[in-house]
């Protein structure tokens, strides 16, 4: 600790507790919007987990007034013939909106299967078209995850242009959206993996680190700078419970605004997700 510095207390950055404000708002505009939504998701397999994330989709698409049409191929199930199903879930007009719920299969090629979501109905935004779209600003949405994050820091007021800001993580659920979005932001951003060597070096100089990497407790109190804000955006399980990438014991006592591993990015990002579908639905509307 610095002498004669009086550090402020970290401050958690809740997730829920917007998600619930944002969810709310998303109530009364699909009361008002006057017509059926419906989310399509495409599941493949019986892990554990992956039905887990199923179920709490479900659970807030009912609170919201909104349909879910689960589709599920069989596993063994080829690329092609995923592509051929999907294109009667695209062309199926009751569908606002499709997820496929990842990771599929050994053996599928994902992009492919991906690419075969349109834009106006590609909530999770995963598609080459979709991604391109984002990259050059011409879409009306974010991905969810970019978008829980960008919500986060704007609850708490934090600005993130002129910040210098560690992704960890390149994967293309976090690492690569954010990294996009916060250069488009005016952000300096240095993006590091597990071939990164030292990359303590790195992240005890940011101003703003967001670990996707999936990997417990890779981010601890020696690794970050007093005041730092940390967003944790990773999830995997340990020892029968769901945990972030971030040590929160030790980050907490330097960190300035820390988000929690339940409870930060993860309700914000399936939120995003309902707000997606909905804002799509009303510029076809239009």
């Amino acid at each position: 600790m610095r002498p004669y510095c009086y550090i402020l207390p970290m401050i958690i950055l809740d997730g829920r507790a917007l998600a619930e404000k944002i969810k709310e708002d998303l109530k009364k505009t699909i009361a008002a919007y006057g017509r059926g939504l419906r989310l399509a998701i495409v599941v493949m397999g019986e892990d554990p987990s992956t039905q887990a994330f199923i179920r709490q989709k479900r659970r807030i698409a009912e609170h919201l007034g909104i349909a879910v049409s689960l589709v599920t191929p069989p596993a063994s199930a080829s690329t092609s013939a995923l592509r051929k199903m999907l294109s009667d879930v695209v062309h199926d007009t009751k569908n606002t909106g499709i997820v496929i719920q990842l990771p599929l299969p050994e053996g599928i090629n994902t992009q492919y299967v991906l690419n075969a979501v349109p834009p106006e109905k590609d909530v999770d935004m995963l598609s080459a078209r979709s991604l391109g779209n984002f990259v050059t600003g011409k879409s009306p949405i974010l991905p969810p995850v970019v978008g829980g994050v960008k919500a986060l820091l704007d609850e708490y007021k934090l600005s993130y242009a002129n910040k210098h800001i560690v992704i960890v993580g390149a994967g293309k659920l976090v690492g690569r959206p954010l990294t996009l979005f916060f250069i488009n932001a005016g952000a300096t951003v240095t993006v590091i993996n597990e071939k990164t060597p030292s990359p303590e070096e790195f992240t005890r100089k940011a101003d703003i680190i967001v670990s996707g990497a999936g990997r417990p407790g890779i981010i601890t109190g020696d690794r970050i700078k007093e005041g730092a804000i940390v967003i944790d955006a990773g999830t995997s399980e340990s020892e029968g419970r769901v945990v972030g990438d971030v040590d929160f014991a030790s980050v907490s006592h330097k960190a300035e605004y820390l988000s929690p591993v339940p409870g930060g990015v993860g309700p914000l990002t399936v939120a995003l997700l309902f707000q997606n579908l909905v804002t799509l639905a009303q510029r076809k509307k239009k």
